[in-house]
């Protein structure tokens, strides 16, 4: 099955939302997809804000050979950076959360 990475368009009329997706290549626009990958709403006054990604995700779909449309290859080489800060950011919160309540755990008495 060839895979694409693509946009998926949503909303209502003049009101366009996108969903970047990983889709078969013969399904179409807004046909069934395997995974949702993140969004683009062009809408959104702050550049900065119209674009939501999950870089690791992405990235595992494009070492299994799906290729990314034009727009999408845009959208990733502008904001991608942006996202894995983001998503290391989170990750150090989740293991440092899962470190204090480790030791919560340890230090209670057990009854």
């Amino acid at each position: 099955m060839a895979v694409r990475i693509r946009m998926k368009q949503m909303g209502r009329t003049h009101r366009h939302y996108y969903r970047i997706v990983a889709i078969d290549h013969r399904q179409p626009r807004d046909g069934k997809v395997i995974e949702e990958l993140g969004t683009y709403d062009p809408h959104v006054a702050d550049k900065e804000a119209r674009v939501t990604l999950l870089p690791a995700r992405i990235k595992y779909w494009q070492s299994v050979g799906a290729q990314a449309s034009e727009h999408c290859a845009a959208i990733f080489k502008k904001f991608m950076t942006k996202w894995e800060e983001i998503e290391a950011q989170n990750a150090a919160k989740a293991a440092e959360e899962a470190a204090k309540k480790a030791a919560e755990a340890a230090a209670a008495p057990t009854a």
